[in-house]
C-alpha cells in the first residue's frame, strides 16, 4: 500500500487550492481535515489514511462500472501506447470515428447523424445552443429564445447557465448570455403566446439533478415532444445526469419513447474515467451546415475535442454495457434502494424521499445544515454523498451490490437519527472518525 503524507497533503491542498461549490473560509479552517482519496475498487474509495467508503455520489454523478475497472483500464492504456490526444481540428483519429458510430447506432430509426465533441455536460450544452441558434440563423428564421424550466441546471459556462444556474445559485452574469424563457410546467407554454421566436426548449428529462432530484410528472416528457412539434420548434435534453443507465433505463428519453431533436451526454459517458462529452443532432439539424458556406461553418470547439484516451473509456464502457448486461443487472438494486428510501422516510426530521431508478434522494425538514451534518455524520462511518441545500442525494455506482446499497442507506439512516437527536438538544453534532 502507498504510504501518504496527509498532513502535508492537506496544508498544501489549503494552501494552493481552490474547489468548486465550496466556501473556502469553512474548508481552510484549520479544524477542518479534508478526505484525500488515493484509490478505489468497485463501489469503494479509499482515502490516505486507510479508510474505505461507499462511493454514494459516484463521484459527483461520474461513475457507472466502479472505480479501477479493468476494462476501461486496459482500454485506457491500450490507447496511451498509440497516442493521448491529437488535434480534432483538420484530422480525425480511430476512437472518436467508432465512438461517434456507436453512439449513433444506439438510436435506430435514422434521425440521429452527428456527434459534436467537447469536455463536459456544460460545454456540451454550450454546443447545443450554439448549433441550435446557428441550425435556425442558416434557415433564415428568427427563433433565437431558448425556454428553460423552474431550477434546471444546465451547466456553468456562460451560455448553458444562462438557462438556469446563473438564477439557482446567485451569480447573474454579465456579458453574453442566451435570450431565456423560464417556465415552470410544460403547460405553462400552452399560455405563452406565439411561439416563432423559440429556437428550442431545453430539458432534464424524467428528474432534475441539482434542483434536488425533483422528478417530473409522468407524461411531462410526451406533452413536450408534441409541443414542441406543433410549435415548429427543437427540443433539446439533457442526460448528462440521467444519460447511461442512471433512470433504470440507458437513457431517460426511454421511459416515454421520446425522442428529441439534440441530445447532451457527459459524465458516465467514458464510465466516469474521463472529462468527455458529446452533443448529438438530428440529420435534420445538421443538414444545413453540409452547404459549404463560410457561413455554415460552427465556429465553436475546444482544443481537447474528440480526445483519443477519454473516447477510448467511453467504447470501453459502452463494451461493459453490452457484455455485463448492465441495465438488465438493475431491477433489484432499485428495489433495494425504495426500500431502503422507505424506512428513511419515517425518521423524524425526514421531509420526504424520492427515488427514480439508480438516485436516491432524501429531503429534510429546515435548512441546508441539518443535510449537511447528515453527510458529515455519515462519512465518519463509511458511505460519501453530498447533499443539494436541504436534500441529500444517494446515487451510487451502477455496479455497487445489493449489500452496498442495505449498507450506506443504513448508515445514512443512523446518521438522520443522530443528528437530529443532538438538534432536539441544541448540542454540536459529533462527526465519528
Amino acid at each position: 500500500m502507498d504510504s501518504w503524507d496527509t498532513g502535508q497533503l492537506v496544508a498544501d491542498d489549503k494552501r494552493y487550492l481552490w474547489h468548486p461549490f465550496t466556501s473556502m473560509g469553512e474548508w481552510c479552517a484549520p479544524g477542518h481535515e479534508p478526505i484525500v482519496l488515493v484509490g478505489g475498487e468497485g463501489a469503494v474509495v479509499r482515502d490516505s489514511r486507510g479508510r474505505e467508503y461507499i462511493d454514494g455520489n459516484s463521484s459527483i454523478w461520474t461513475n457507472v462500472h466502479g472505480h479501477n475497472h479493468p476494462r476501461i483500464n486496459a482500454a485506457i492504456r491500450a490507447q496511451l501506447e498509440r497516442v493521448a490526444h491529437t488535434s480534432f481540428l483538420g484530422t480525425t483519429n480511430p476512437p472518436a470515428i467508432q465512438l461517434a458510430r456507436e453512439i449513433v447506432e444506439l438510436f435506430p430509426g435514422g434521425k440521429f447523424g452527428r456527434v459534436f465533441y467537447s469536455d463536459d455536460g456544460s460545454t456540451g450544452m454550450e454546443a447545443a445552443l450554439r448549433i441550435v441558434s446557428q441550425y435556425w440563423k442558416l434557415k433564415g428564421s428568427s427563433r433565437r429564445t431558448f425556454i428553460s424550466f423552474r431550477d434546471a441546471y444546465h451547466g456553468d459556462t456562460a451560455g448553458a447557465a444562462s438557462l438556469g444556474a446563473a438564477a439557482m445559485f446567485g451569480g447573474e452574469i454579465d456579458g453574453f448570455r442566451f435570450p431565456v424563457r423560464c417556465v415552470a410546467r410544460v403547460e405553462d407554454l400552452f399560455e405563452a403566446g406565439d411561439p416563432q421566436d423559440i429556437a428550442a426548449v431545453v430539458i432534464e428529462p424524467i428528474i432534475q439533478g441539482a434542483a434536488g432530484m425533483k422528478i417530473w410528472p409522468t407524461g411531462t416528457l410526451q406533452k413536450l415532444r408534441e409541443w414542441c412539434d406543433d410549435a415548429g420548434t427543437l427540443l433539446i435534453v439533457d442526460e448528462v445526469m440521467t444519460g447511461f443507465g442512471r433512470t433504470g433505463r440507458m437513457f431517460a428519453c426511454e421511459h416515454e419513447g421520446v425522442e428529441p431533436d439534440s441530445y447532451v451526454f457527459a459524465k458516465g459517458l467514458t464510465g466516469g474515467y474521463l472529462p468527455l462529452a458529446l452533443t448529438l443532432v438530428s440529420n435534420e439539424v445538421f443538414a444545413p451546415f453540409l452547404d459549404g458556406k463560410p457561413e455554415s461553418t460552427l465556429f465553436y470547439g475546444h482544443s481537447y475535442t474528440g480526445n483519443a484516451l477519454g473516447c477510448a473509456a467511453a467504447l470501453a464502457s459502452l463494451a461493459v454495457f453490452r457484455s455485463d448486461k448492465t441495465i438488465d443487472q438493475l431491477p433489484p438494486k432499485i428495489e433495494a434502494i425504495r426500500t431502503g428510501l422507505a424506512k428513511i422516510s419515517q425518521l423524524r426530521g425526514v421531509k420526504e424521499v424520492r427515488a427514480c431508478g439508480m438516485i436516491g434522494a432524501i429531503e429534510m425538514d429546515g435548512a441546508g445544515a441539518v443535510a449537511a451534518d447528515v453527510c458529515q455524520v455519515a462519512r465518519g462511518l463509511g458511505v460519501l454523498t453530498r447533499h443539494i441545500r436541504s436534500v441529500i442525494t444517494f446515487m451510487p455506482p451502477l455496479v455497487v451490490s445489493i449489500e452496498q446499497i442495505d449498507s450506506a442507506l443504513g448508515v445514512l439512516n443512523e446518521s438522520i437519527q443522530m443528528v437530529i437527536t443532538y438538534k432536539a438538544h441544541d448540542t454540536a453534532v459529533p462527526v465519528p472518525t
